[in-house]
């Protein structure tokens, strides 16, 4: 049975006076996996929802397969539930299936075949199969297993409820449900987050494998890679949302040559521009010498004076029409995007040889295992581990807010900044711009301009900081530890909820510049490109050197 597809024409949702999405168009065929991306804040999530049907758009339409899926951030079960009602729920189809089978083959065996209805009869079962099929049925119980244990809740007794579940066990749970269910539509909105390493590659295989539409909003730069056949990047763009085929690096490459373009096109235009300006009110008009005639040329002065205003005239007009033409057609100039700026994350010390912090035998029952190791003066340690390794309990010792077992040796005066997970700030109603200054001072706050750093656009710094989205919180706490660096410098999953080309950007900061920098992160594209130390946390310790 052919899959149906999943369409969106022109849709437009506003929010208040903005406009989070105008006219966006998607078409999406069996067998294609796209992914969303872009800024916090363009739109990606709000996509999701109009496209799923779970938020109407204010203009445009949605055109869906009956059984779509979608991951939300929080799952349509009550607390109360267990984990063996949402199995249930998620075999529900595949059952019906075997049963309507069953039920059908069971008439087909009692209806001679030449009498009436032995055809609708036939064509009901053959078109029940084929759903069947498509759904996998027969294999169903056994996938539901294999699911629950590739992502890590194989263990869990089914009447577990999901109220005794932690926030990253149901997410992978309600993910466990879809693939369970393998829908003709499947819409994930970062379908990786609370995933390790080995439960990210499964799901990766998982969503390959499926014969439907998938579309993915994600931060993951190693997913998008990995299962992507598209890309729709919703940040501002000459002609709207641009669609690129392949992979996360594909795009990469593709969308710095577009944005290239764009610039170049902004550029040439306005050149134009200006040039036609001068001709229509100036310049056309100066074509005669601004002479009078000579006596030689008295006779056919009147003539050649006609044919030189007539000349005049016609330039005059077509400078004008191309003028109005352009101004009418011009590309817009393309948006400043956020370009990390900071060019030293963290700050020089003045002895290299010393230490910043020595760790030995420290461990923290039930949350961090024995850890022994140095934190040098120009140190790059990124900390790995499944979850509950003790990773971020490790950064929250090295701050000294947390006192652990063992010995804990730190250099006399060392200044410390820590990027945690979470993200509060204690004011929400104080602005993006007074919370920095207040943080840092007014004569600081001059100095490192907020907007200078490339993590806030200026539109936002006048807004309180609780109407900021989760990304955006992050790159301001960010921002108040950059804008006066650190001698150790702290991250923990430095690069959840920032948009790809940040992450990159980041990325790159961190490789350079004085001062020590330690970050914990279960982020396989930066792991996969990190050159400095690794520490990894398990059920050993092992420090590595890239």
């Amino acid at each position: 049975m052919p899959q149906p597809a999943l369409q969106a024409h022109d849709l437009v949702r506003v929010h208040g006076a903005r406009r989070v999405l105008a006219g966006v168009s998607l078409a999406a065929s069996p067998g294609h996996c796209i992914g969303l991306i872009g800024e916090n804040g363009v739109g990606k999530s709000t996509l999701l929802r109009l496209l799923a049907g779970t938020d109407e758009p204010d203009g445009g339409s949605v055109t869906r397969p009956p059984d779509l899926g979608f991951l939300q951030q929080e799952m349509p079960y009550d607390t109360d539930a267990t984990i063996g009602d949402v199995l249930d729920d998620a075999l529900l189809e595949a059952r019906e299936d075997l049963t309507e089978l069953e039920r059908l083959a069971e008439q087909l065996a009692r209806t001679a075949q030449d009498a009436p209805e032995y055809a609708a009869l036939l064509e009901s079962y053959g078109a029940r199969l084929e759903l069947a099929q498509a759904r996998d049925a027969w294999d169903a119980d056994r996938r539901a297993a294999l699911v629950l244990d590739g992502l890590g809740l194989g263990a869990f007794d089914h009447d577990r409820t999901l109220g005794s579940l932690s926030g990253g066990q149901r997410g992978r749970l309600a993910l466990a449900a879809l693939l369970v269910r393998r829908p003709s539509a499947l819409l994930l909105d970062e379908p990786t987050n609370h995933l390790d390493d080995g439960a990210a590659a499964f799901v990766e295989e998982q969503v390959r494998g499926l014969p439907g539409v998938v579309v993915v909003a994600s931060h993951d730069r190693a997913f998008l890679d990995a299962v992507c056949t598209d890309l729709i990047d919703l940040d501002p763009a000459i002609d709207g949302p641009v669609r690129y085929g392949g992979n996360y690096s594909a795009y990469l490459a593709e969308k710095r040559a577009e944005r290239q373009r764009w610039e170049r096109r902004w550029a040439e235009e306005q050149e134009e521009l200006a040039a036609l300006r001068v001709s229509a009110g100036v310049t056309a008009h100066r074509v005669a010498p601004d002479r009078g005639p000579r006596d030689n040329e008295k006779m056919g002065y009147g003539h050649r004076a006609g044919r030189v205003q007539n000349q005049i005239a016609r330039r005059v007009r077509s400078a004008t029409r191309r003028l109005e033409e352009l101004e009418r057609s011009q590309v817009w100039e393309p948006p400043k995007p956020l370009r990390f700026q900071s060019t030293a994350l963290a700050a020089p010390t003045a002895d290299e040889d010393v230490p910043l912090v020595s760790l030995e035998g420290v461990r923290v029952p039930g949350r961090l295992p024995s850890v022994s190791a140095e934190v040098s003066a120009t140190d790059r340690l990124l900390v790995t581990g499944g979850n509950g390794a003790g990773k971020s309990t490790l950064l929250a010792v090295l701050t000294g807010r947390l006192t652990p077992d063992g010995e804990v040796r730190r250099r006399h005066g060392l200044t410390v900044g820590l990027l945690a997970q979470d993200t509060v700030f204690d004011r929400p109603d104080r602005t993006v711009r007074d919370t920095y200054e207040l943080a840092l001072g007014v004569e600081r706050a001059e100095a490192v301009p907020l907007a200078s750093l490339g993590l806030m656009h200026e539109a936002d710094l006048d807004k309180p900081v609780g109407q900021l989205s989760v990304g955006q919180r992050r790159r301001l706490a960010l921002a108040l530890l950059v804008a006066r660096p650190p001698q150790l410098l702290l991250l923990d999953e430095p690069t959840n909820h920032l948009s790809p080309r940040l992450c990159d950007e980041l990325e790159a900061a961190l490789g350079s510049g004085p001062g020590a920098i330690v970050l914990a992160s279960h982020d396989r594209w930066l792991r996969q490109r990190w050159q400095g130390r690794e520490l990894r946390l398990g059920s050993g310790i092992d420090v590595a050197q890239r």
